[in-house]
């Protein structure tokens, strides 16, 4: 199944953008290896999930089968929390001595790990790889910066709208077809359940409000040359602002209460029941099925602004890449293909619910688990990835556009003097990324 080439465009952009600055902004020290060991401990930090044990079973799994095939080599395993990731990951690009083998790392830290200099080159490796032959050429795009592989797709992710059947049967409502139908649904829902939030959404929650924002035609930023400027502060970004920030108050979701919550914040609503709505990744499945809510719960796409249309969503996911600094490069690029492999994308896709990159894996897992649809429905619709330059992970780490929404839902600033500030922000880090 391929995915949307509506989506294609801005994965391009990752790659001008990433071979621009690359070319162009410092790199930290020399942090290449020395030799290539063919035996040893390899050492792999893998992300922290809400829910872990079934992601660490397969793991454990996928290991297991590595090291009855590699006579002498070891694995350990370490599971970081996402949060922290960039200061762990950027100290061990540093620190070769201390550093891991391999990482997970999202596919928007791509372009910022490649001018950091931490990641190892795996082009010749990947083309030669016949399962890499199936790889979604999106997903691929999302370990490649300029003509080179950086890794291997671990997974994609995008988001959708998980509600309530039970919820919506006893109010005789149906599921929102457009975005205003869902403000109004959600706060439908408060007022006749006042013990529920109608739609859960957090004022740090950054993936779940950009589809607010790139349905009214607005943009994160825009791109010229290989040079960013900021675009939040746009008239169109403004609208999508206002209706995201519309959502926080007394009417669905208190802002006393939602403005500090992240995505998983809302998932975790929504999974206990305290939500009738929330914006949910096909990752956010395994968490909800695990809640009071399961058996009572539907997904569809996340509305756009005409009737029947769906809103563009963040087209998210995970990679694999081998450090440039690791002394097992050949083990370890065989690690990677064992942790990224069709059997262990489809066992984790049974285990977690996380959408695989192969096409002939990902059709079959659309045909087995029936949940998948709407999220690859969203896909189809034409998905969007957030500004393709090193500068991203500052701007994200630094929390601009969450302060932002929070500065908003607060009554602290309005909408055009809360985007006016964080556009100069993120104009700053784009320059600073060169």
């Amino acid at each position: 199944m391929k995915l949307s080439a509506r989506i294609a465009a801005p994965v391009a952009a990752l790659v001008l953008a990433g071979l621009t600055a690359t070319a162009c902004a410092p790199q930290t020290s020399d942090t290449s290896a020395k030799g290539d060991e063919k035996s040893g401990t390899l050492r792999v930090w893998l992300f922290q999930e809400v829910g872990n044990k079934p992601k660490e079973k397969v793991v454990d799994d996928a290991v297991a089968a590595f090291e009855k095939s590699h006579e002498g080599a070891k694995v350990e395993v370490e599971y970081i929390p996402v949060d922290t990731r960039a200061q762990r990951i950027k100290a061990a690009f540093n620190d070769p001595k201390s550093a891991p083998d391999l990482i997970e790392y999202g596919n928007s830290d791509t372009a910022g790990y490649v001018k950091d200099g931490g990641l190892a080159d795996v082009t010749e490796e990947f083309g030669a790889w016949e399962e890499a032959k199936d790889t979604d050429p999106i997903a691929k795009q999302s370990v490649t910066v300029g003509d080179k592989v950086y890794g291997a797709p671990f997974f994609v992710g995008v988001r959708a709208l998980y509600y309530r059947t039970d919820v919506f049967k006893d109010l005789g409502i149906e599921p929102p077809k457009s975005q205003a139908e869902l403000i109004s649904t959600a706060k439908k829902i408060r007022k006749e359940k006042p013990d529920l939030y109608g739609l859960a959404v957090g004022g740090a929650y950054t993936y779940g409000a950009m589809p607010f924002i790139w349905s009214h035609g607005g943009e994160i930023a825009g791109e010229s040359g290989g040079t960013y400027k900021s675009a939040i502060n746009s008239e169109k970004a403004r609208k999508g602002i206002e209706a995201y920030t519309s959502l926080f108050g007394d009417d669905n979701c208190p802002a006393a209460k939602c403005a500090s919550m992240g995505g998983n914040a809302t998932v975790t609503a929504f999974a206990s029941g305290k939500a009738a709505m929330a914006i949910g990744g096909d990752f956010s499945h395994a968490a909800v099925e695990a809640g009071s809510v399961k058996g009572k719960y539907a997904v569809v796409p996340l509305p756009g602004i005409a009737p029947n249309s769906i809103a563009p969503a963040f087209a998210g996911g995970n990679n694999i890449g081998v450090l440039k600094s690791s002394s097992h490069r050949t083990l370890a690029v065989d690690l990677m293909k064992s942790l990224t492999g069709k059997k262990t994308q489809a066992e984790m896709f049974d285990a977690m619910g996380f959408l695989p990159t192969y096409t002939d894996v990902l059709d079959n897992a659309a045909k087995k688990q029936p949940f998948v649809a709407p999220f690859v429905q969203t896909l189809g619709a034409g998905a969007k990835f957030v500004p393709a330059s090193p500068a991203w992970g500052q701007i994200d780490a630094s929390l601009v556009l969450p302060n932002m929404f929070q500065e908003i839902v607060s009554g602290r600033k309005d909408v055009a003097q809360a985007s006016d500030d964080a556009a100069k922000k993120m104009d700053a880090a784009f320059t600073d990324a060169g």
